[in-house]
């Protein structure tokens, strides 16, 4: 019998649902966006994101169904985010896959979101060329993590931000430099036609440690944007003064480039691992991609199709199949956990 799972992702301010048959096909992945609501804040707002995800769930989850040609009774389990992410915006995946899971007498799994990224990589075309151990790089708005995988759901955890997260730092500079939200995609638009030379931004290496840092990272780039222009506005004007946004975007891009491919690099040679794979937000960044590739060599590094990059069900529906097959079956009084990591 096919084993088709139906996922579920509400961790954040995507509002996501999708049908996986045997782990490995897409019958359908379907992403609501909030971008356009919380752009006028400037970032994320916990409580509208939240909001959004319950009046946008059920038409999310019954496209997802309709656009996979299966019905509920097709369905072998459902596997919906558990954590980490936002404790509002969790709950409301969590008890739809409850109130589905318990209608149709059906398995429900709790999935972590940061493996749900690392299960992207058995959705694309590379799944077949992977041997373990794996160097897994999650590098998103919310999470920037470095593990080991040592074998299937076998997690190392090595490292991972003390501060801010890049994709987290990607969106503050480019909020800095008065780009439109979000910042990481526009700020990686803008470095186009940039030098990344014209500014010697600091690369944090931490030494000894497979840790990242970027919050320094950031305030080097508000430094240097108030010593040109002290009476600016930060966040607010600086799309009316003439900052070079093009270099300044290019050379802090390629500051957090710099350290995310030298470590990884350096990380996968110590612990033997046949492969990179880089995953997140982030891993769409085409800079990110080709400085990788380059620097590991022979090494292969991969990386998810664009579309499964940011946050999708998608993912969470394979790392789904994988909990399935190996017996998970979770309780109905399960619990979100907003912070729940990956690895020991």
């Amino acid at each position: 019998m096919t084993v088709r799972i139906l996922g579920i992702e509400t961790s954040c301010d995507e509002t996501a649902a999708a049908v996986v048959e045997e782990g490995s096909t897409i019958i359908s992945n379907v992403v609501a966006s909030q971008n356009e609501i919380h752009a006028q804040y400037g970032g994320i707002y916990p409580e509208i994101a939240s909001r959004v995800h319950i009046e946008t769930i059920h038409n999310i989850v019954t496209t997802a169904l309709s656009e996979a040609h299966v019905s509920l009774d097709d369905i072998s389990a459902v596997a919906v985010t558990r954590g980490p992410g936002l404790i509002g915006s969790l709950l409301v995946g969590i008890n739809t896959a409850k109130g589905i899971a318990l209608g149709r007498q059906i398995p429900l799994i709790g999935i972590n979101h940061l493996e749900g990224h690392i299960y992207s990589l058995w959705l694309s075309e590379h799944a077949d060329k992977v041997e373990f151990p794996v160097l897994a790089l999650i590098v998103s708005g919310g999470h920037t993590e470095m593990l080991l995988i040592k074998d299937h759901m076998q997690y190392k955890r090595l490292g991972g931000t003390l501060d801010d997260a890049a994709g987290e730092a990607f969106d503050k500079v480019g909020r800095l430099l008065g780009l439109p939200y979000p910042g990481g995609p526009n700020l990686e638009k803008a470095s186009l036609m940039g030098n990344s030379s014209i500014f010697d931004f600091p690369r944090v290496w931490l030494d000894n440690s497979w840790d990242f840092s970027f919050s320094g990272l950031k305030t080097a780039v508000v430094r240097e944007v108030q010593q040109r222009f002290p009476e600016l506005d930060l966040g607010r004007s600086a799309s009316s003064v003439d900052l070079p946004v093009a270099d300044l975007a290019a050379s802090f891009q390629a500051a957090v480039v710099d350290v995310l491919k030298e470590k990884s690099v350096q990380a996968a040679e110590k612990y033997n691992a046949k492969c990179i794979f880089v995953s997140g937000g982030v891993s769409a960044n085409t800079t990110l991609r080709e400085a990788i590739s380059d620097r590991a060599g022979d090494l292969p590094v991969y990386f998810p199709p664009k579309f499964l990059c940011t946050d999708n069900a998608s993912m969470i529906a394979a790392a789904g199949h994988q909990r399935f097959e190996a017996g998970q079956r979770d309780d109905w009084n399960m619990d979100a956990k907003p912070s729940w990591p990956l690895g020991l």
